[in-house]
């Protein structure tokens, strides 16, 4: 039993009490947002937390880390000197498996290539108590909610998809890997108190509409930042019509709003769902407390007086959408799809399809697309554009083989990739080709910013659900509506797809396929954890330099980015996730994407010194050897994206002292807080045109430095001139002792918090 039942029922049995005393304190009835959170708090204050303003410290059930990301967060747990997690944690080997020739190949590349590495979070798994999943077991997401989410527990993970576990009742978040090691050390972890968006579902959905279409419409509504510091909370009726991992889509994708995290009610599909993947113990403890793992009735009876701000979605008339390209937020209803490829210029042939991820690879999504295939077959069509297939974990490809899915994808062209990210991450080896040539693909994924899954800044990636990705693969056309054109197959002959049906769970039940998964030692004292000096993959770390105490002055101006700045921008994936374990060699890749508002190719500036142009990585590196800190200006919604950390390890790695912007996405600016880095907004927005190219920048007022006191920016320009203007910050007391100290890493490992 690996899902932690004694910890379950731990969680259930303090759970009531906490509520009624929130309830109480709060004098209102309780969202389930607030239930979930109040049970997992430190301590229930005596008066309600203002939501978007107060700070809170809550001990999460456990930590969830992929083998990307786990390399940074376990390097840093190492390096705090504690013995053993203190809470359960598993790592998940899904990252670094390159996809190019299918399945078996792919694999058996990837634990060549990545041996040191994998031989490194083995080890370090099994020193420390961590539960570790093998190559090819599957994707975390998938592979969590398959064996350890559970409804109204709380965990953090170390990737931006976290929430996908909202499926099952869970609140679960996306982090970086210093917050996870904060948990994995017993300590609390800190969390703004959100704000909650409620989203009332009513109806039921029909054809072929889906879960996936739900979120992709929330995503037109509330655009990449709409959810900023919110959690999305759904409710009505039309909830209880979702299966449990139709509403882990809908969750995964809630990442692409800038949601804190989403979640979902705890009813039968829950249940069925847990019953089925071998959890039927935590079905029945759940039922126990079944009105504590849901709104309170008030609630759905008043929303606007419970929530920030309430949206409501017709599932009966729901329309299936196709989002992108280049954003997830830019929303075409199947029916005005056509006409918007044909006025924007979208390439209109469709070159690949791909289903699976962590966001769209459950048994239902693969039976859905499977019998869009099967009639492909029977009605002597194959797929037009190339067709690929990932599937989300171990126990869903030994289930889809059994049961005949693969088989249908096989028959009309399909090729199955490994139980790995792939794709979706930019790990695609992708063939055909050409750098710079327009192309269109079509994804059930994620994400779809530019040049993120074949790092081609010219292919416009779309997203849409399996089932629509499937219908497009054999169509091998974007302007294709399978609800009312008809393909001509290889007889010549004129046919119609029928709308996709299929079975929630297997019939007989889930197959487990090969076991992927390692126990820790029971005690570890006895594993060693080495480090090679002279590797390229892994780098033991060194503290960063606590604050001098002096102000910022003089600091030289690395990059003003002009429009999106993604952690894809700012540290990108693909070729460049081999060196996430030595943050010297990941350094090169500093701000590779972004745009410089001064001109120049993407990634590149002028060094204020030489006055040559070089990357942004090759300055940074010359200004932190010449002493000389360094500021780097953003846009809007800064940091959106990915959750990792090595977007604000690397640039304090290569000197940098602060990143001033518009706006910061949230992962982000925690994870720079985290890192020692002061990260600090404009008060006017309009002061950011103010900055020129080879300012000397000054910050002041840090030797003051308190919470909600703002900083002052000096300017001088080339010409000898001064400007001044105020920014803002959100730090607490708490964090400013972070900067202060260097890092909160450091606190850790000196013994504070």
């Amino acid at each position: 039993m690996i899902f932690n039942l004694e910890m379950i029922e731990k969680v259930y049995a303090g759970m009531r009490s906490r509520v009624d005393q929130a309830r109480k304190n709060t004098g209102r009835p309780l969202t389930l947002t607030e239930k979930i959170l109040y049970a997992h708090l430190e301590t229930i204050p005596s008066k309600p937390l203002a939501r978007g303003k107060d700070y809170a410290d809550f001990f999460p059930d456990r930590v969830a880390m992929q083998d990307a990301t786990a390399q940074m967060a376990l390097l840093q747990f190492m390096s705090a000197g504690i013995p053993r997690v203190a809470v359960p944690s598993t790592v998940h080997c899904d990252h670094l498996i390159q996809a190019e020739l299918g399945a078996e190949k792919d694999l058996s590349k990837a634990n060549s290539e990545n041996k040191e590495v994998y031989d490194f979070l083995a080890s370090v798994s099994e020193k420390y108590g961590i539960g570790f999943w093998k190559p090819g077991a599957g994707i975390i997401h998938q592979v969590v909610l398959e064996n350890y989410a559970f409804p109204g527990g709380m965990m953090i993970g170390t990737d931006s998809h976290t929430p996908n576990a909202g499926g099952l009742g869970m609140i679960a978040i996306g982090v970086g890997g210093a917050d996870a090691v904060d948990v994995m050390a017993g300590m609390t972890w800190e969390l703004k108190w959100p704000k909650i968006i409620g989203v009332k579902l009513t109806g039921k959905l029909n054809g072929w509409s889906s879960g996936k279409d739900v979120i992709l419409k929330l995503a037109g509504i509330l655009t990449v930042k709409g959810g900023t510091g919110a959690i999305v909370e759904y409710f009505g009726e039309g909830t209880q019509s979702i299966s449990a991992t139709g509403k882990g889509t809908i969750c995964n994708m809630g990442a692409e709003i800038g949601a804190t995290t989403s979640v979902f009610p705890y009813d039968r599909k829950l249940a069925g769902y847990l019953a089925s993947t071998g959890r039927e113990k935590v079905a029945k403890l759940a039922d126990q407390v079944s009105d504590l793992l849901q709104a309170d009735p008030e609630v759905a009876s008043n929303p606007a007086e419970f929530y920030d701000q309430v949206i409501e979605i017709n599932l009966s008339e729901l329309e299936p959408h196709i989002n992108g390209p280049f954003t997830p937020d830019l929303a075409w209803p199947l029916s005005e799809f056509a006409k918007a490829v044909k006025e924007n210029g979208y390439p209109e042939e469709l070159k690949v399809g791909l289903i699976g991820s962590c966001t769209n690879s459950s048994y239902e999504d693969m039976e859905r697309s499977a019998s869009v295939a099967r009639q492909a077959v029977s009605k002597n069509l194959k797929a037009k554009a190339e067709f690929v297939i990932t599937p989300g974990s171990e126990q869903i490809r030994a289930t889809i083989e059994r049961d005949g899915q693969m088989a249908a994808f096989s028959k009309v062209g399909g090729v199955v990739l490994a139980n790995a990210c792939g794709p979706c991450i930019g790990q695609w080896k992708r063939h055909g080709q050409k750098e710079g040539e327009k192309n269109s693909i079509i994804t059930s994924y994620n994400r779809n910013f530019t040049g993120r899954n074949d790092g081609n800044n010219a292919t416009h990636a779309f997203v849409a659900s399996p089932e629509i990705v499937t219908a497009f693969s054999i169509a091998g056309s974007l302007t294709f509506n399978p609800l009312k054109d008809k393909l001509q197959n290889e007889s010549g002959d004129w046919v119609t797809l029928d709308p996709p049906s299929g079975d929630e769970l297997p019939k007989n039940g889930f197959d487990a396929g090969e076991n992927g998964f390692i126990a820790p030692a029971e005690d570890g004292t006895g594993v060693t954890v080495t480090v090679s000096p002279s590797s390229e993959r892994l780098q033991v770390l060194t503290p960063f330099a606590p604050w001098d105490g002096k102000e910022y002055t003089g600091l030289h101006l690395l990059m003003k980015a002009r429009g999106k700045c993604t952690t894809d921008h700012i540290s990108p994936a693909g070729p460049w996730l081999k060196f996430r374990g030595h943050l010297d060699n990941i350094s090169n890749n500093l701000f590779i994407g972004a745009v410089n508002s001064f001109g120049y190719e993407p990634g590149k500036g002028k060094n204020q010194v030489s006055g040559d142009v070089k990357s942004f990585s090759a300055n940074a590196r010359d200004y932190k050897k010449s002493g000389t800190g360094w500021i780097a200006v953003g846009d809007e919604n800064y940091g959106e994206g990915s959750s990792r950390e090595h977007a604000a390890m690397e640039p304090r790695w290569l000197g940098g002292k602060v990143i001033l912007v518009k706006s910061f996405a949230r992962i982000h600016e925690t994870n720079l807080k985290k890192q020692g880095m002061l990260a600090i907004t404009f008060k006017n927005p309009a002061d950011y045109d103010k900055i020129q190219e080879s300012d000397r920048i000054s910050v002041l007022g840090l030797t003051s430095f308190a919470p909600g006191k703002p900083l002052t920016v000096e300017l001088l320009h080339a010409d000898g001139k001064k400007e001044q203007f105020e920014v803002n910050h959100t730090y607490n007391e708490q964090q400013i002792s972070w900067f202060k100290a260097g890092s909160a890493l450091n606190l850790i490992a000196a013994g504070g918090k």
